[in-house]
């Protein structure tokens, strides 16, 4: 029991000390010893026992004082070891230092709040970095607040509920060569497998990849002829949702697009798959629809949500193997589409070209759709261009280095005729 100056008894864990201020004790429920200060001793009350609930409840933390910067160097060395990889590592650290802690590094972990986040972000926006560094930014403090709180050093996690909305128009999701790879890899053996191969290899739309049938596939000429789409909706006179047969989607979409080795390889495959399932008795064909190239595993037509179902089960296949913040970000299968189009041009196939495989119905459509894989492009080219001129200026050295050894040669050949008989 505590007493103050003048001998009289506060109750447990108060005390008056020789200054005039009053204290009192606790430990928490992390048993640490903590002291509160007050010189109006109901004032004092008042706080210890909303500390004292506070712990009872859970909402205090081990440690208010951690910063961001702190907590993330412990995150690192304790969360991450030997669950990244050593460049992941690196990506992450490198990740903090550039986009985090400039804002929110010497912030206390207690004091960051959702609008700190969200400001974070939308800064970020400005500066024009794109979606996939904004997400990657929001990612990570999402698994440092959550384990952040595993940990007892905050109470909620700032990040949670945030969402960010891919500009569809600034951020086009394309798979890099990596991710296509990767993808494709554990893709291998799956049903679905043969459809998205002739997806990215061909840049078709998904009504018109999944209104092919074997009449439109040309082995010989090596070229699949667009010439209909797919489409599975309600339109006027229907009771409910159905599959319709339509022309493409502009008169420059009918066409036709060349099929690579793996394309050809991958209908090839289809072929036969398809004919095993209408083998089957299980198979139950929609009139009209039995021809179709590309179907279910009850042989009816594909819709847009099956592929997107059988997208995401690969995905998930994939991330079950990956870390958090290394999860394959989630993507539509027009991103198939988009991925074509951008190996066209990592590829130097002319922009006419690409638009003709696409069916678009202008040039201009097409540039600006990949203006940005143009312009990486144009900085590719520009360094082939420096290249050359530094093997110009290089050669321009040589021959001023021959020419001068040339001319030294001929100097000791002049003779004196002074000297002569």
């Amino acid at each position: 029991m505590g007493k103050d100056l003048k001998g009289k008894e506060l109750g447990a864990g108060l005390r008056q000390k020789p200054n005039g201020m009053y204290s009192a004790r606790y430990v928490d429920r992390f048993g640490k010893r903590q002291e509160l200060y007050d010189r109006n001793l109901s004032d004092l009350k008042r706080k210890l026992n909303t500390a004292v609930y506070d712990d009872a409840q859970g909402n205090n933390v081990v440690d208010n004082s951690i910063t961001l910067t702190t907590w993330f160097e412990s995150w690192m060395e304790i969360h991450k070891y030997k669950v990244i990889r050593n460049n992941t590592k690196m990506h992450y650290m490198q990740i903090f230092e550039k986009h985090i802690k400039p804002t929110l590094g010497r912030k206390k972990l207690k004091e960051i709040t959702q609008l700190n986040v969200k400001s974070l972000l939308k800064d970020l926006d400005k500066k024009g970095y794109k979606y996939e560094t904004q997400n990657k930014v929001r990612i990570m403090l999402l698994d440092i607040f959550d384990k952040a709180m595993i940990d007892n050093y905050v109470i909620k996690n700032p990040c949670k509920g945030i969402k960010l909305v891919r500009d569809e128009k600034k951020d086009m999701r394309v798979l890099t060569r990596e991710e296509q790879t990767e993808f494709f890899e554990c893709c291998k053996g799956t049903f679905y497998d043969n459809l998205f191969v002739v997806a990215i290899s061909t840049g078709l739309r998904q009504g018109e990849l999944c209104a092919l049938t074997w009449d439109d596939i040309d082995l010989n000429k090596k070229e699949i002829t667009v010439n209909k789409t797919l489409l599975y909706q309600k339109l006027e006179g229907d009771s409910g949702k159905n599959f319709h047969t339509n022309p493409p989607k502009t008169k420059t979409s009918n066409r036709t697009v060349p099929i690579t080795k793996q394309c050809e390889l991958a209908l090839k495959k289809q072929f036969i798959q398809r004919n095993n399932v209408m083998a089957k008795k299980s198979a139950k064909p929609l009139q009209g629809y039995e021809n179709l190239l590309f179907v279910t595993k009850f042989g009816t037509p594909i819709n847009d949500q099956i592929m997107i179902d059988a997208l995401k089960r690969v995905l998930e296949e994939i991330n079950l193997c990956r870390d958090e913040l290394e999860q394959f970000e989630y993507f539509s299968p027009h991103c198939f589409r988009h991925s074509f189009a951008t190996r066209c041009f990592e590829a130097d196939v002319p922009p006419k070209t690409v638009q003709q495989f696409l069916g678009h119905a202008t040039l201009q459509m097409t540039m600006d759709l990949y203006t940005h894989v143009l312009g990486n492009q144009k900085q590719e080219d520009m360094q082939k261009l420096e290249n050359i001129l530094d093997a110009v200026f290089a050669s321009g050295d040589s021959i001023v280095e021959a020419r001068f050894v040339k001319e030294k040669n001929n100097e000791n050949k002049v003779i004196d005729i002074s000297k002569v008989g």
